[in-house]
């Protein structure tokens, strides 16, 4: 320990939390933003204007890393994040979704499964906050990476068909797969709650 440095006291209060404003909240808001000029770039016709919104899309879901490397490594993890930060990913993959299936280019049924997963999980997650935190897992991160990479292909012109099919399969079912483990720990953790309580 450096000296003259006081060493912490048991019992001491955690150290104020960062200021919600931020590179790590800006890069989330920033996320947020791109979303409506996405589907904006989406709708309109011609290859130019698709690669357009793909260059858009990818942009926000590499900020996505970014804005979590950021906050992590310099402390700037705040409230207003963990709250902000799951709903700008869901809008993004959310809106990405619903655009391809919209325009005919995705079943709607794969799209509603992959909604429906997020945000029940999303959801469940703040309902069971006050018991404690579900961790996003390995397979969460791999959930997110495939979906990423399998609506990018979507949204990129030419033809990428197998590309597309399989990595969208491979997203949907660890979607599922990821979503069956969250609600087995949130029902593990309610149930260690209610023996203790």
């Amino acid at each position: 320990m450096i000296a003259g440095t006081p060493e912490p006291v048991a019992g001491t209060p955690d150290p104020p939390q960062a200021g919600v404003w931020n590179i790590a909240n800006a890069l989330t808001l920033l996320r947020i933003a791109l979303v409506p000029l996405f589907v904006w770039l989406f709708f309109l016709d011609g290859t130019g204007w698709r690669l357009a919104a793909f260059a858009v899309f990818a942009v926000a879901s590499i900020t996505d890393k970014i804005d979590g490397d950021i906050a992590r490594a310099r402390g700037l993890v705040t409230d207003f994040g963990k709250i902000a930060d799951p709903i700008a990913d869901k809008a993004l993959t959310g809106a990405a979704l619903i655009s391809l299936s919209a325009m005919g280019e995705l079943w709607w049924w794969v799209t509603a499964a992959i909604l429906v997963r997020e945000i029940g999980i999303t959801v469940m997650r703040f309902v069971v906050i006050r018991r404690g935190v579900i961790p996003a897992s390995k397979g969460g991160k791999l959930k997110t990476t495939l979906q990423v990479f399998a609506i990018g292909f979507y949204i990129l012109p030419g033809p990428l068909d197998y590309l597309r099919w399989v990595t969208m399969g491979a997203a949907l079912v660890v979607t599922v797969v990821t979503g069956i483990d969250y609600v087995v720990q949130a029902w593990r953790m309610r149930r260690t709650s209610g023996e203790t309580s």
